[in-house]
């Protein structure tokens, strides 16, 4: 057992013990497997309307407020080697508590999309995520780190895994430019401006994110796997393409920040 504290000094008891791994199945479904890309304007854009994830901006909204008591301890801000004041204090608690407020709405948010994506869906392709793809791009990487993506993907790992799900990670290269139809590959890439994906094989017209989302589910469990009635399966698939290898999701104590 140990104790140690948090950002806003408050002690919490931890203690450390070996359990044996469980796995709460849920019933299965029988439909269709879903597909999830990740993105700036939502969180999560899947081949169900149903099961998008908005992007609350959760840093953005409260960005007022933090300003206010940054600004206080800005002004209040104590000599180099001299105690902070009571109100120096003050107000680094309240822009601790604000941080941490924007921290657990993030995860309720993740949190709760997971769990009625893997209640819903026994199959998922999943986009696989690197942090530092938005890197390059100051702004992509604002809006992901606000919507948190990183430690979403970990909450959809881990709920799939835990409730005995088929969850598959995709490699995102060349989804954006791919059809989910045809499997023709557009000449060019999409500018980040152009929303909507047009096909010039077979000219099925969809919104960028639906057809990267449905590329997902054809690239991870192959054309057979998706109904005919979803308009998503393609003639053939790029065998050099499919990472549909299934993946053991990260413990609750070790999630992505």
């Amino acid at each position: 057992a140990r104790s140690a504290t948090d950002s806003l000094a408050r002690w919490n008891p931890a203690c450390v013990v070996q359990v044996a791994e469980t796995t709460d199945h849920l019933p299965a479904t029988g439909g269709d497997p879903i597909g999830v890309d990740w993105g700036v304007s939502e969180i999560a854009t899947t081949t169900s309307d149903n099961h998008d994830l908005p992007h609350h901006q959760r840093g953005k909204n409260a960005a007022a407020g933090l300003a206010r008591y940054q600004r206080r301890m800005a002004r209040r801000k104590p000599k180099k080697g001299q105690p902070g004041s009571r109100g120096y204090q003050a107000a680094k608690k309240q822009a601790a508590v604000a941080h941490k407020k924007i921290a657990r709405q993030r995860q309720d948010d993740g949190r709760k999309w997971a769990k009625n994506l893997v209640r819903d869906h026994d199959r998922i392709a999943v986009e696989d995520f690197k942090p530092k793809f938005m890197a390059s791009n100051r702004g992509l990487a604002r809006k992901a780190a606000d919507g948190a993506i990183a430690a979403t993907k970990t909450e959809l790992i881990w709920m799939a895994t835990k409730h005995g799900r088929d969850l598959r990670l995709v490699n995102p290269a060349h989804t954006t430019m791919d059809c989910s139809e045809c499997d023709a590959r557009a000449k060019h890439q999409l500018n980040l401006s152009e929303r909507t994906y047009t096909c010039q094989a077979c000219g099925v017209v969809k919104p960028r994110d639906k057809n990267s989302a449905a590329v997902m589910v054809v690239r991870a469990f192959g054309p057979a796997a998706v109904s005919a009635g979803t308009s998503e399966a393609r003639a053939g698939s790029d065998p050099e393409d499919v990472e549909g290898n299934k993946t053991e999701g990260p413990r609750r104590g070790h999630q992505a920040a």
